[in-house]
């Protein structure tokens, strides 16, 4: 189940000035507010089949980058500044059972702060809407709205990471959803395998810097394109609400239906 969020831009409190490389904390803000309410939560994953004694940690869901209208690309500073009074994050749910009110409840009037230790911008929620899903068939075209993210471990046990149109992206990408779904389910997965992916357009290289300016810091490749998947039903649902390829909960692999528009632009 997909949620779009309109936030204003609350310049008074920070500025405008936003990190290029802000997917962590974009996760943090969503964990932060899941943790406001764990009586709710627990109750919520209960709802929906999960087993809380196993204390494995829910992260069947992904998000978008913030969708800024206008803005201004600082990139000697590594900054973007907002222009516009507002701006929109699409956040999306596998479970369906509660998610509605569940959700609009934790996430209704909320204030929060995305940045870093340089610059910050504090965001309140106005409103929330339930995006209805696509009309789902078993071959479909998609845009991404945060980067994929696809990982091949090496025989020295170092890590590469793969570009869409690598010859072991469509495996990896199977392998994903395929484990999502024993997750979600308690299963494995045991329906149709017809699966292809097909990059329709010059994947755009993004490397995004997790928890930027600290001891901690880490860097994740991905990558922004258009696509197209063919897959059983159950397998598509469930990379369009929880995403695709790997770090979904950490704002990589959130996607759209393609626009008929860019249908004809290839």
């Amino acid at each position: 189940m997909r949620f779009k969020l309109s936030l204003t831009v609350d310049r008074r409190a920070f500025g405008d000035l936003l990190p290029i490389n802000y997917q962590y904390e974009q996760s943090a803000v969503i964990y932060r507010i899941l943790s406001r309410s764990s009586e709710q939560y627990a109750d919520w994953l209960h709802d929906n089949g999960f087993r809380l004694e196993s204390g494995r940690p829910f992260k069947l869901f992904t998000f978008s980058r913030l969708k800024i209208e206008n803005r201004q690309i600082l990139p000697r500073n590594e900054r973007i500044r907002i222009l516009s009074d507002s701006v929109e994050w699409q956040i999306s749910f596998l479970p369906e059972k509660s998610t509605e009110k569940f959700v609009q409840g934790l996430f209704a009037n909320q204030v929060f702060e995305i940045g870093d230790r340089q610059s910050t911008v504090r965001f309140i929620v106005k409103n929330i809407e339930v995006l209805p899903s696509p009309a789902f068939t078993q071959e479909m075209e998609f845009t991404t709205m945060s980067p994929i993210c696809l990982r091949m471990r090496r025989e020295d046990r170092g890590i590469d990471y793969l570009s869409p149109v690598s010859p072991h992206a469509s495996n990896a990408i199977l392998t994903g959803l395929s484990r999502r779904y024993e997750a979600f389910y308690g299963k494995p997965y045991a329906g149709e395998n017809t699966f292809d992916f097909t990059v329709l357009n010059e994947p755009k290289s993004v490397l995004v810097k997790i928890k930027s300016d600290t001891p901690a810091q880490t860097k994740v490749r991905g990558y922004m394109c258009r696509f197209r998947m063919k897959a059983p039903l159950e397998l598509m649902k469930i990379m369009y609400e929880s995403g695709i390829g790997e770090e979904c909960s950490q704002g990589f692999g959130c996607v759209k239906e393609t626009d008929v528009k860019l249908r004809t632009d290839q």
